[in-house]
């Protein structure tokens, strides 16, 4: 069992900024990938970024690209998304999650553990 905790939503003006953490526990974090996704009102889950276990390799999804930066730190078992230049159309609720199989996918059928979320929401 994996148990995720995602903090640090918020309400943010476009343009600004904010760090979203995913806290883990259960498991050894630092042997596998972690991703980001969203679920916007009224759209399905998303991807938003992928980050591999050593913190070597990442992913992003186009609409966050440039603007979104996904880091981990093993030691604190913990994954981040820096999110900059917000936009009204990044709000929604964010989730972690694990891929027990360290694939660095998009998909969100192959990641296995995902915390509750966090809200953003981007006002203009």
């Amino acid at each position: 069992q994996v148990q995720l905790v995602e903090s640090g939503g918020g309400l943010v003006q476009a343009g600004g900024s904010l760090r979203l953490s995913c806290a883990a526990s259960g498991r050894t974090f630092s042997r596998y990938s972690m991703g980001w996704f969203r679920r916007a009102p009224g759209k399905d889950r998303e991807f938003v970024a992928a980050i591999s276990w050593i913190g070597s390799l990442t992913r992003y999804a186009d609409s966050v690209k440039g603007r979104f930066t996904i880091s981990r730190d093993n030691a604190k078992n913990t994954v981040y998304l820096q999110m900059n230049s917000l936009k009204p159309e990044d709000t929604a609720i964010y989730y972690c999650a694990v891929d027990l199989h360290s694939s660095l996918t998009i998909a969100i059928t192959d990641y296995d553990y995902w915390g509750q979320g966090t809200q953003v929401t981007v006002s203009s």
